[in-house]
């Protein structure tokens, strides 16, 4: 996971939080940002996740079009197996899932719907 700009800082163009989502201000140091991305992190369980951290220039939110959020798969040779739509409404984490089944050669799951 990389962790890019706050998509939903209370200082920010469409502010969100509480009901469990941290409440952040969008981070101006590379620092702060590693701080929020750490609370964020854990405060959705996502500590099984590896975290990176998107640089304060947002090179890589930019190259990615990932803002507010994303779903890429990067297969084993280092080359996208999978690009999600933008989100939020492109964020399918079941499209991910399944492109992650074939990397892995295992067997598709059946959905309901």
């Amino acid at each position: 996971m990389i962790y890019i700009r706050e998509a939903h800082a209370l200082d920010g163009s469409a502010p969100a939080g509480g009901g469990g989502s941290p409440l952040v201000e969008e981070p101006i140091t590379l620092d702060e940002r590693q701080s929020v991305a750490t609370t964020c992190v854990a405060k959705l369980d996502m500590d099984p996740l590896k975290t990176l951290i998107d640089g304060m220039d947002d090179a890589t939110s930019t190259n990615y079009a990932s803002f507010p959020d994303r779903l890429f798969l990067v297969g084993k040779h280092g080359k996208i197996a999978y690009s999600g739509g933008r989100g939020p409404r492109g964020f399918l984490p079941d499209e991910l899932e399944d492109s992650i089944r074939v990397a892995l050669e295992l067997e598709p799951l059946e959905r309901l719907c």
